[in-house]
């Protein structure tokens, strides 16, 4: 069995020092002890997962009732989407190939109104499930689409339109949550202190992944072995500092430290390349705030090799990279032994050669220029390494935001525009936005025709 690992090999590059991790290390007593406090407390459920013999034994019961449909229709926005995009394409890639004819999952995540009159005017809304989730049951992009779904259904089914919608949302409070006990809709819960960004291995990401028929509780078996050693009994220093994680976020908090202000997530992993845009969101939402932080970039090998590789490579030198691989890609085809004589070293080699060959240049390449890399090496690229991959960067996103000082579960700079949003459609009690938008909006205006 090929082991995952994290290879360190070129972490230290350019102006960084291991000795300029010092003092993050020394911060290690006291960040387990925290980490232990906070797990107990039930505030980092996405490390020792305490729902999961309920969500097990709740998804088990709805999953013959999900797949009975051909189609899923997801109302979700950034980590309500995100992840379960990331698996769609890591684990259901037949959905994007030629002729396919099984289940589909469509994700509504923007505000695209020529996309979901398409999906209205296409999808057969008696072989649809509609998924709405959000947390909080008042996101109003979500519940926008709920709204008009639900007029939808309606429209074809009657009042048997009920049953054909699931909520994801609070156990306890919110709009949504009220919705779906009035009206008897099928629901399940998205347990507390579990933010968007980190609630993929919880109903928000399994439910969609139960629906296409992945092995979801590999997922969660693959999360629980990273996080296990953090939470055993009488875990603490001793186990945080050699843990991954750890290692990640101290390495990061250097980064920072040393002016490295962006985070390349390159995938080598071509079915993989959406964990780069789910990273994005987990690394900049949590960590984006009082000024700190660093920006992380998605990038796609061997893709962006082509595109915004000339600018890792001979920018300015403030990028770092994590660099996404495996061992155990299908090798594809194999070239013929007539090709060209230009091409004659391609004879006999297969095209997944070419993969692995790139990563390997682009891999030498950046560390020739000085570029500090960290190589995530996946043994194999099944569900339970995907969990542990998501697990291994939301546990060291935590970790660096406690080396940053700063509270990587909250969110504060994204509401500004949500009650902006809301004052600018006339919701009540948003008074001093009102006045913002006013001013904002009587501006002299400074425009050019192109």
């Amino acid at each position: 069995m090929i082991m995952n690992t994290l290879d360190w090999t070129s972490a230290w590059n350019g102006r960084m020092d291991r000795d300029d991790a010092a003092a993050s290390a020394i911060r290690c007593g006291d960040m387990a002890h925290r980490l232990v406090t906070e797990i107990a407390a039930g505030h980092l459920p996405f490390i020792n997962l305490p729902y999961r013999e309920a969500l097990e034994e709740e998804l088990q019961a709805q999953t013959a009732w999900l797949q009975s449909f051909d189609h899923m229709l997801l109302l979700g926005i950034g980590g309500s989407a995100l992840g379960a995009r990331a698996l769609q394409k890591a684990f259901y890639p037949q959905q994007d190939r030629p002729c396919h004819n099984g289940r589909s999952l469509w994700i509504a995540d923007n505000v695209d109104a020529e996309t979901l009159d398409a999906w209205f005017d296409l999808l057969p809304p008696d072989r649809t499930v509609v998924v709405v989730i959000s947390k909080s049951g008042g996101t109003i992009e979500t519940l926008s689409q709920y709204f008009l779904s639900r007029s939808w259904l309606q429209q074809s089914l009657g009042d048997g339109w009920k049953k054909h919608v699931m909520v994801i949302t609070d156990a306890a409070k919110g709009y949504l949550r009220q919705e779906a006990d009035a009206l008897g809709l099928a629901s399940m819960p998205v347990p507390d202190y579990l933010g968007g960004r980190y609630s993929v291995l919880s109903a928000v990401g399994l439910v969609p992944a139960a629906f296409l028929g992945m092995d979801w509780k590999a997922m969660l078996r693959g999360a629980l072995a990273v996080g296990a050693p953090l939470f055993a009994k009488g875990a603490g220093a001793k186990e945080l500092e050699p843990h991954p994680s750890w290692r990640l976020a101290v390495w990061a908090k250097s980064l920072m430290d040393k002016g490295y202000s962006q985070l390349i997530f390159f995938s080598y992993v071509p079915l993989w390349a959406h964990f780069g845009l789910w990273f994005a969101q987990l690394w900049a939402e949590s960590l984006g705030k009082e000024g700190k932080g660093s920006m992380p970039l998605a990038a796609v090998g061997v893709t962006d090799q082509h595109s915004t590789q000339q600018m890792f490579l001979d920018g300015p030198r403030d990028k770092a990279c994590l660099l996404l691989t495996s061992p155990s890609l299908a090798q594809g085809q194999q070239f013929g032994k007539d090709l060209p004589e230009a091409w004659s070293y391609l004879r006999g080699a297969r095209f997944g050669d070419l993969l692995q060959a790139e990563g390997l240049g682009t891999q030498m390449a950046l560390t020739k220029t000085g570029t500090p890399l960290v190589e995530l090496r996946m043994g194999t690229t099944g569900e339970e390494e995907a969990g542990r991959l998501m697990a291994l960067l939301e546990i060291a996103t935590v970790l660096t935001g406690w080396l940053l000082d700063i509270n990587p579960l909250d969110q504060p700079a994204v509401e500004l525009g949500k009650r902006l949003a809301n004052a600018r459609l006339g919701a009540a009690g948003y008074a001093e936005e009102s006045a913002d938008l006013e001013a904002f909006l009587g501006r002299k205006p400074e425009q050019q025709e192109f």
